[in-house]
Formats: structure tokens, sequence, C-alpha cells
């Protein structure tokens, strides 16, 4: 029997600036798993182990030894104890983006229309920050704690310069106890998302419109004083530093992303669609790590001899090949981190993990891709990612 633990780095009422309206009570909650498998890491095992929980923190994980006074002993013989997962690819507790429909009468907008002193074309959205956008979803955190995710690096998915995304646990806390990192990494993509302007509106207005924005964020930062206010380039500069991940939609576009972060020095993780098997050497040759989703195709209609007309080869072969993508890039040698992100439902989660070890995937790696190396990617290993 396996038991998916989330732990949470909060305490209980840590946040002593929300008001009470009980009792305080500051006793700490000390508690000693006996007996179990600990799964410490993706390559660490303690059969009949120990784990010491104050707090909310784990205190240790090892091999048995004589437990402290003051410790709720729970005897766990029989099962498993793994690390939570890691979904670093999410739009958690995100406001949803309202799209604004055009129709064929409707007229060219040309000129930005956000208000205030931001870049003058709408899909350049440095300056959005997830941290001060996010609430709880407790619906949405107790259906990803049902699949076994306890932490989530969440964004907005708009535009193509997105903003910063902040890391939160799914716990049941106020927002201020379940925000770890305000300022996890910076997102792209070749998406103008929301915008309503007519510029860009093809992959060579995408790329030619993100090269001019880091040509004018180089030059802006070097005017000292500044010649104007852009409050999205201020943003953009000061979040180079982090994290950056790139959005992508098909192996030619992980190509892409790659060469213009190339021109600029910049090294993306960059999130797949899942076909990376069809150029995995220059998948590599990238030197990226990736977010893999585990969104494989549905079977083609091919019975009816007419409608099987419409299915081509290339589909038939990615429907063949797709549930191996993530056994070939452990082959190859590519780092990669698995998201949840683009099932149509959660329920596909583990089935379609399950679908990827079958085709070559093991276990190991796909554990390791679910804790230790999104807890990486995004600088929070200190916190989360292992037991240990």
């Amino acid at each position: 029997m396996v038991w998916m633990v989330a732990i949470f780095v909060t305490s209980a009422w840590a946040q002593e600036t929300l008001p009470r309206n009980d009792v305080k009570d500051q006793r700490e909650g000390a508690y000693a798993f006996t007996n179990a498998t600990i799964v410490a890491d993706y390559q660490t095992d303690f059969i009949n182990g120990l784990m010491l929980i104050r707090d909310g923190k784990i205190e240790y994980v090892g091999i048995s030894k004589a437990i402290p006074a003051g410790y709720t002993t729970i005897d766990l013989s029989g099962k498993r104890i793994y690390p939570s997962l890691i979904d670093v690819y999410s739009n958690y507790g995100q406001p949803k983006v309202e799209r604004t429909r055009r129709t064929r009468n409707s007229p060219e907008q040309f000129m930005s229309k956000t208000d205030g002193a931001y870049n003058a074309n709408q899909s350049i959205k440095a300056e959005y920050s997830a941290a001060e956008n996010f609430t709880i979803d407790a619906k949405k955190a107790k259906e990803m704690r049902g699949l076994g995710f306890g932490a989530a690096n969440t964004f907005r998915a708009d535009g193509i310069a997105r903003g910063t995304s902040a890391f939160v646990t799914l716990g049941e806390d106020s927002d201020n106890n379940v925000l770890l990192n305000d300022q996890a990494a910076a997102h792209y993509s070749f998406n103008t998302g929301s915008s309503t302007q007519v510029y860009p509106r093809s992959a060579m207005g995408y790329i030619a419109l993100l090269r001019q924005t880091y040509l004018d964020a180089s030059w802006y930062g070097s005017q000292n004083p500044r010649p104007f206010k852009d409050q999205t380039l201020e943003r953009w500069i000061t979040t180079q530093s982090l994290p950056q991940i790139f959005d992508t939609r098909g192996y030619l576009a992980v190509l892409r992303a790659d060469k213009v972060g190339d021109e600029f020095g910049v090294q993306y993780i960059i999130k797949g669609s899942g076909d990376e098997y069809k150029r995995l050497s220059l998948i590599k040759a990238t030197g990226a790590s990736m977010i893999i989703p585990l969104n494989f195709p549905d079977a083609n209609e091919v019975e009816d001899p007419i409608a099987a007309l419409d299915v081509s080869l290339a589909d038939m072969k990615h429907w063949e090949l797709a549930p191996s993508n993530l056994a070939r890039l452990s082959t190859g040698g590519v780092n990669f981190a698995i998201t949840s992100a683009g099932l149509d439902k959660s329920s596909q989660f583990w089935p379609n993990l399950r679908k990827a070890i079958k085709n070559g995937l093991s276990e190991q790696e796909a554990l390791k891709a679910l804790t230790y190396t999104p807890a990486r990617m995004v600088k929070v290993d200190g916190s989360v990612g292992s037991l240990a």
C-alpha cells in the first residue's frame, strides 16, 4: 500500500499579522511515523524506516532509532511514504485569462490599450506577478493533492512575456502561509494571449517582438537616468536572473526558442509538447532542461474505412510513439520534469504516467521528474523535492 505524504513547510497560525478568533495555542505537533518503507528521494529507500515531524517540518528521516519523548507514534507497517509531487508548470490559484473575441468587422488595433506606464505591446507582460494575484483555490488544491501533488509553480499563461511565477504549497492555510517563493521564474511563449493588437500575428512576428524586447531592455537598462518610465522593461530587467521558462508547441518551436536564447545568452527551461522524440539529437544539443506533459493523443478512428482515409501516417505514428517520449528523453540524457498541464481531465494523470512507464520510463526516473528535478529547476530544493 502506498501512502503519499504532502509535507508543507508552514506552521499552524505562523502568520502573526492575521486576526484570530480563538485562544492562541502554541503547542507543537510532534509525530513519529514508524515501520514504513520511506522513499526519502528518488534514489534512497529506508526499509522499516522512521520519520520525525515537528510543527509541520521534517526533522529526521532514515533508519529506525529511539524516538524522543513527546512524539505521537503512528505505525505505518506495510505502507510506503513518498515525498509529495511537484507540478512546475501550473496555473493554480491564478485569475482566468479573459480574451476579447474579434470579428471580421472589428477595427484593427495598432496601439496598446493597457493603461499606465507599460510596454507598447500588450503581449509583453513582464510586469505581471503571479504572487500578487494568487489566491488559494480549495477545490483545485484538493484535486491536485488527490493526485499526490503537494506544491506547484504557478503562473498566468498570457502573452509572449508572461511575468513571474510563484511557488506555493497546496495546503489549506492562508495565502500568506502557502506562498514559499514570490518570484520563482520568468515565463515566455510564442503566443500573444489576450492581446488585441494586430501585431504580432505570425511566428516571424512573435520571434521579432521577443528579440526586439531583449534589445529594448538592454538599451533601457543602460540609460542613467532613464529617459522615460517603462514598468514592463524595469521588471524584465530585474527578473533576468531568475530561471527562465519558455512554453512551446512542437519540437520545431523548441529549437526556435533555444536559438533566441542563444542569441541573448539565456538558457531557457523549455516546456515541450510531447513530440521531442522526433528530433531527439537536436533537442539534446540545445542543453535545455525540459518540462514534459503527459497528454498522449487518443487513438484515431480507423474502423470506418472512409474515416480512416483522413488519418495521416504521421498522426498514427505519433499516437504509437508519444507514450515512449519520456523514456527516449531519459535514455538520451535530457534532463526533464513532468507536468500535469495539458490533460483534459486530472484523472488521466496516473494512467498516462503508468503508460509512459510501460513504454520504457523507469519508475526511478518518473519519481525524479516529479520531485527532485522540478524543485531544482526553480531553486526550491532546500525546502521540497525530497523527504530529507
